[in-house]
């Protein structure tokens, strides 16, 4: 190639060993980084604090806003694996322009997490707060979904009952037949051994008692389980006996069979996350996973209420989900909408078909929340129906036929019609954009945690990007 056709810039590939790169003469002075580290320091820390209270011993921990800050920035900007942050703090300007020159490895990062889920909570609520603060909580439509995010677990590590109980026997007659053994050449293998132990045969015994144990835990979970529903099941039975005894009434067709208490044959359990449970996820088939639900206010698409659950069915979740939103709303200090003369007016709930039951709609209502539940899908290319007016909604004797009227006022349709574009979105920017898809950690009450580290994170990149546009 002739040299001589095009000049090109000049470039020492030693200039970048003598130059001493800050992060403050490379990023933007409006960066998430520096918005963090402004934030993190004011909000209420005192449960990360107080963990250091039990134990005064040993070297001083790193400290708690820089963990903060860093956790909670490597959450925003989708890095959630304790070694990718680690390689980060090393690598990346905006990380160093966190830990500086003492940089956490990768176990102090992970036990930072660790040690810490339990703070989330109030980590979460002080953010909401924040958010209250600046005006960016509405509350003129709080907006209900859920999306199911791959477990820890995989699905090779699974089991059936059925197949406990044949894989139970096999390793039980296995056992017998190794013991069998071992007490036929005993003799020989002194002879052989001589004072050595030869641990080769008990070492195969032992990872078969480990198996078979494991198995049996898997089992008495699922049994225990199996029996929770039984006696749910039960007691259920007992009170409409008892409501059809009150009433003077008989029950009619034959009789149920008896509850079983034992597990059905296809009921599985996860060896590596107990608490996963095989769910359905949109075009992609079965898998471990776990229910992340939230509520989202409408103003600005700020996370109110986060909750994470092993149930695929959102039914059972509208009435808790908008009893978390009502408490964290008064813990943060947001007030809630008030008429002409003082009185609280119900905030508009909207959510999908999935949360439709009339005990939901009851339930929803009685906290202070008006739903706007979907009854059913409406077909694709099917008209709509014409629109009627509040009175007519209400005029009608049940819950399902009141619901599906309230849609088709003009209200209602705009308000259902804006969930849409309140919390789908969400789900996008957490899952598509930040790269969410799987929790990290295992077992309900610590994936719990991690959902309100991801939905509080989600709360910061909004409050960052609101308070840039207005400066």
């Amino acid at each position: 190639m002739d040299e001589n056709l095009k000049s090109f810039r000049a470039w020492d590939a030693q200039e970048g060993r003598r130059d001493a790169v800050r992060p403050a003469d490379v990023l933007p002075e409006d960066d998430l980084v520096y918005f963090l580290l402004d934030l993190v320091p004011q909000l209420n820390l005192s449960e990360f604090y107080n963990f250091y209270s039990k134990d005064l011993r040993g070297q001083p921990p790193f400290n708690v806003p820089m963990m903060v800050a860093l956790l909670v920035y490597s959450y925003s900007v989708g890095v959630f694996s304790s070694r990718k942050i680690a390689w980060a703090c090393e690598r990346n300007l905006a990380f160093r322009a966190i830990v500086g020159r003492d940089r956490p490895d990768f176990r102090t990062i992970n036990n930072f997490r660790s040690n810490h889920l339990g703070a989330m909570k109030s980590l979460f609520l002080d953010v909401l707060r924040v958010a209250g603060e600046l005006g960016m909580v509405g509350l003129g439509n709080l907006s209900t979904d859920g999306s199911k995010i791959e477990a820890n677990a995989s699905r090779h590590k699974a089991m059936s009952y059925a197949y406990m109980l044949k894989e139970t026997k096999r390793l039980e007659q296995e056992i017998e037949r190794l013991l069998q053994q071992a007490t036929e050449v005993d003799a020989e293998q002194d002879v052989a051994l001589g004072n050595r132990r030869g641990d080769e045969l008990p070492d195969e015994l032992k990872r078969r008692e480990d198996r078979l144990r494991k198995i049996a835990e898997a089992k008495a979970r699922l049994e225990a389980q199996a029996k929770a529903r039984a006696d749910a099941e039960q007691a259920r039975r007992a009170a409409a006996h008892a409501e059809r005894e009150a009433a003077g009434l008989r029950r009619r067709g034959k009789p149920p069979a008896s509850v079983d208490p034992t597990p059905e044959d296809k009921a599985q359990t996860n060896f590596t996350d107990a608490d996963a449970k095989i769910m359905k996820r949109s075009n992609k088939g079965f898998d471990y996973c776990y229910n992340g639900q939230t509520i989202v206010d409408s103003a600005h698409q700020i996370i109110v209420a986060a909750q994470a659950t092993v149930a695929a069915n959102d039914k059972q979740q509208a009435v808790p989900l908008a009893q978390a939103a009502v408490e964290n709303l008064a813990v943060a200090g947001i007030e809630r909408p008030r008429d002409a003369g003082g009185n609280l007016t119900p905030i508009p709930n909207t959510a999908d078909s999935g949360y439709f039951s009339e005990d939901n709609v009851r339930g929803v209502t009685a906290l202070g929340l008006d739903p706007h539940f979907a009854v059913g899908r409406q077909k694709h290319h099917e008209p709509e129906q014409p629109t009627v007016t509040i009175e007519d909604a209400e005029s009608v004797p049940t819950a399902t036929e009141s619901m599906t009227r309230k849609l088709r006022t003009e209200v209602g349709r705009k308000l259902y019609a804006a969930r849409k574009h309140i919390v789908e979105p969400v789900f996008g920017q957490i899952k598509h954009v930040r790269g969410f898809r799987k929790f990290l950690l295992r077992g309900l009450e610590r994936v719990a945690a991690e959902w309100e580290l991801v939905c509080l994170t989600h709360n910061v990149l909004k409050i960052w990007r609101f308070t840039r546009c207005r400066t």
